[in-house]
């Protein structure tokens, strides 16, 4: 209740996760061994990222377990020995993993506890995998990443297929199963959310590619100033770039809203009628 009048009143962002974040010392993961999920579970035209925590008797004798975040948006905690899986979109990707007390972990752009914070850029087709572990790093480090990425050092790194497939890695890890205990919202795809945040990325930039390119027409004496009697006049005096790609972007994301209209559409009349 509290957390809700804090939100309400003062528009705060409030990071928690309240209900979910139970340890694997009062629950442990009872899900199945590791296996990947089959090609026809997942669109190619997307990506697919794996998260896994090794082992370890600290993980082991954890009451709270981290959150992690695709996007700003909580998704699961992380519990001792465990792996899960969301499909994303393609595109850059923030990942975060706070630790919570009781459930809460921050407020605004303050953390009790920040484990990660890195953006991915994820390929449609490809598949990454994220290992987890506070008490040891692996042993080899991605070969495609550059050393000094975020996800290259830290407790949370993108490790390789290889070095995921052995024998103490990812393949060792059971699933992280939700339920009432300790609900999660992985294992799913998150390809619509992760397309309404590159649409919302893609317009701010371009509306601060906009604010540049008018005031380069300022100096280039291409740009009218409104009347003092009239302030709704004025404006540039030729056709804006950026206007152009902000049409663009309109129009492309206008489509992907038909598109996914007309799924729902499919998928609701999948059944048959007996009248």
């Amino acid at each position: 209740m509290l957390l809700s009048v804090l939100v309400l009143v003062s528009g705060c962002t409030v990071y928690q996760s309240i209900g979910k974040s139970v340890g694997s010392f009062l629950h442990p993961v009872a899900g199945h061994d590791f296996v990947h999920i089959g090609n026809d579970q997942w669109n190619q035209g997307n990506a697919l990222i794996y998260f896994y925590r090794t082992h370890s008797q600290w993980a082991a004798d954890e009451i709270e377990a981290p959150s992690v975040y695709i996007d700003d948006t909580h998704y699961f905690n992380i519990r001792n020995d465990s792996f899960t899986w969301l499909e994303v979109s393609p595109g850059e990707r923030h990942i975060a993993m706070r630790r919570p007390l009781l459930g809460l972990e921050g407020l605004n752009s303050f953390s009790l506890s920040l484990i990660a914070d890195a953006t991915l850029e994820v390929e449609s087709g490809r598949i990454y995998y994220l290992r987890y572990n506070e008490l040891s790093e692996p042993e080899q480090a991605h070969p495609d990443l550059d050393p000094e990425h975020p996800l290259a050092q830290g407790d949370l790194q993108l490790v390789s297929r290889a070095y995921a497939m052995r024998a103490t890695e990812l393949v060792s890890t059971r699933f992280l199963n939700s339920d009432l205990l300790a609900p999660n919202h992985a294992a799913t795809s998150i390809v619509e959310t992760t397309e309404d945040v590159n649409y919302e990325r893609r317009m701010v930039l371009l509306e601060e590619e906009r604010e540049l390119e008018i005031e380069r027409l300022k100096e280039a004496g291409k740009y009218h100033a409104p009347s003092w009697f009239w302030p709704f006049g004025g404006g540039p005096t030729v056709p804006l770039e950026s206007d152009r790609k902000i049409r663009e972007l309109e129009r492309e994301y206008a489509a992907l809203e038909d598109e996914r209209r007309q799924k729902e559409r499919e998928e609701s009349s999948g059944g048959w009628w007996i009248f």
